[in-house]
This record gives structure tokens, C-alpha cells and sequence, in this order.
């Protein structure tokens, strides 16, 4: 099993992401939302 921060930490890089580069917002919501539901499904 994956560490339970991983979501957290996952979340905060996207944020920062978004904050240094706006242009990648759509691309960065699209990753989070893909690997927060592969974790979900996979039970990580």
C-alpha cells in the first residue's frame, strides 16, 4: 500500500502548478482527477 499522503501531496503539486503556470491548469486538473481515480479503483 501507497503512503496515505500521497493524495495530499499530489494535490499540493497541482496547486503549485497552477500557480507558476496557469496555461497548464486544464492539463494539471486532468492528471489530478485521472490519478486521484486510477487510486480510487485500485484502492492505493
Amino acid at each position: 500500500m501507497i503512503h496515505p499522503l500521497i493524495q495530499p501531496v499530489i494535490a499540493l503539486v497541482a496547486g503549485i502548478l497552477i500557480l507558476v503556470r496557469p496555461a497548464l491548469l486544464n492539463y494539471v486538473v486532468a492528471i489530478y482527477l485521472i490519478l486521484v481515480g486510477l487510486m480510487g479503483l485500485l484502492r492505493i
